[in-house]
């Protein structure tokens, strides 16, 4: 069952930059932005995603007076559809041109809405600009002073988010989480007989797929739609993975074929279950495995099953059996570790919980304060490390450019990214990981200098 949205539409006189800040909403070019007026005829939808919420916004043509020609008409027409569609509406100024006439006769027009309406003035490119909300014209008009935004280089945006979902949830209308409005795809990996498909059944508490003691009894991935306490999820139960030297020296096609497809399952999924046999010990296929999901860009949660073969279990047990785990499976020592048993249902039941909860920490979205008091308190802890060159590495701004998953930029004031360590990369990444919610999400940050980029 997926839930529907909030909608909130975008509306302004032409070349306010309307679609401009629809495209960096959502994330995406779906809008096409034009200095020419009349160039979003129609209305665009698109969901926007913050802090592991949704809403869906809508862009609209320009809302201009004096609309004479046919096709004019007809965008004013779609835009106060999408006006009367709408739970809050965003109206758009343009701060480098100051407040028009335009301006004023679509203001009356709003405010007979009963709808909050939030105001917002772009363009604010610059200091000046930004300082610019203080003209005194701003301050003679009845809607008072406009919220400073640039569409064009996203600031500002972070907080005209948080004020959208607030001012939303003032009048009961909730952004909702994105793991209720689309259906989670969940894919379990692992070596022959580790108990995946059991793992499955046993989270489900029925038989919805074969498990047998033989290997190779799941031959290719299997999709199964299910709804959890009111979640839809995909899950996918896929083919046990030997190691590939074998596959391929093997006479079994299926087998070739069902590994591959198990591979690009990986890639496509939003949480991978790496399931291990607990009570044997971690083979190389286990550490290969988790090499690829840790490329995959997939959220990851490793399912220590068969943990009731464990003999003499006590306090500690536990303990010990997670530092053998992270000792073994390094490249992933950012997945949270279940303990389970399909066999006896141990602890299975919490599966789901935590699937949702490395789900969600795919969307975590930090503003732009928190990014720079973040940098500004690793520095302090530790100055950046010097990689090649002889110059020290200097940090000017750090900040978040993407999620799911979580994707962060680090500019430096070198000419040379490997002017700085690789190291301070990944001292940042667990300096993250320990002050905000990414257990069970990658991580990656990209160093941007004045002429190339490198990714860790």
């Amino acid at each position: 069952m997926t839930a529907i949205a909030p909608k909130v539409a975008i509306v302004g006189r032409s070349n306010v930059g309307k679609s401009t800040l629809f495209n960096k909403l959502i994330e995406e070019q779906k809008s096409l932005v034009s200095a020419i007026p009349g160039t979003t005829r129609d209305r665009y939808e698109g969901d926007c995603i913050w802090r592991a919420k949704i809403v869906r916004l809508i862009d609209t043509g320009g809302l201009d007076r004096n609309q004479t020609d046919e096709i004019d008409v007809e965008i004013g027409k779609q835009a106060r559809a999408a006006i009367k569609e709408a739970d809050l509406v965003i109206f758009m100024v343009d701060l480098q041109v100051g407040l028009q006439d335009e301006d004023r006769l679509l203001e009356r027009e709003l405010q007979k809405l009963k709808k909050p309406i939030l105001l917002i003035g772009n363009k604010a490119d610059n200091t000046k600009l930004v300082q610019s909300v203080n003209d005194e014209c701003w301050h003679k008009w009845s809607s008072g002073t406009p919220m400073a935004v640039s569409a064009k280089r996203g600031t500002g945006t972070g907080d005209l988010l948080d004020i959208i979902f607030e001012e939303l949830a003032k009048i009961g209308k909730d952004p909702i989480s994105v793991s209720d409005a689309t259906a989670m795809r969940v894919s379990v990996i692992g070596r022959p007989n580790v108990g995946k498909s059991s793992l499955l059944n046993a989270a489900l508490g029925q038989n919805r797929f074969i498990a047998s003691s033989r290997e190779h009894t799941t031959r290719e991935p299997n999709d199964t739609p299910v709804t959890i306490d009111g979640r839809d999820y995909i899950l996918v139960d896929t083919a046990g993975i030997r190691k590939m030297a074998r596959v391929h020296k093997g006479k079994s096609k299926l087998e070739k074929e069902g590994v591959e497809r198990t591979i690009c399952a990986m890639k496509t999924s939003d949480v991978c279950l790496l399931v291990i046999d607990i009570s044997r010990n971690i083979q190389a296929q286990d550490k290969h495995l988790a090499g690829e999901l840790q490329k995959s860009g997939a959220s990851v949660i490793i399912i220590a099953n068969k943990w009731d073969l464990i003999p003499d279990k006590d306090a500690v047990t536990i303990d010990k059996y997670e530092h053998y785990i992270r000792a073994n499976l390094p490249s992933l020592d950012w997945a949270p570790i279940l303990f389970t048993s399909a066999q006896t249902g141990k602890r299975v039941q919490n599966l789901f919980e935590l699937v949702d909860k490395v789900f969600e920490h795919r969307f975590t979205q930090l503003s732009d304060s928190q990014t720079n008091d973040f940098i500004s308190r690793a520095i302090v802890k530790h100055k950046p490390s010097r990689g090649k060159g002889i110059s020290h590495p200097k940090i000017f701004k750090f900040r978040q450019s993407g999620t799911n998953p979580p994707e962060f930029l680090l500019f430096i004031k070198q000419s040379r990214t490997d002017s700085l360590n690789v190291s301070y990369v990944r001292f940042l990444e667990n300096l993250l990981r320990k002050y905000h919610s990414f257990e069970g999400t990658p991580i990656t940050i990209k160093v941007k200098c004045r002429k190339k980029s490198h990714t860790t």
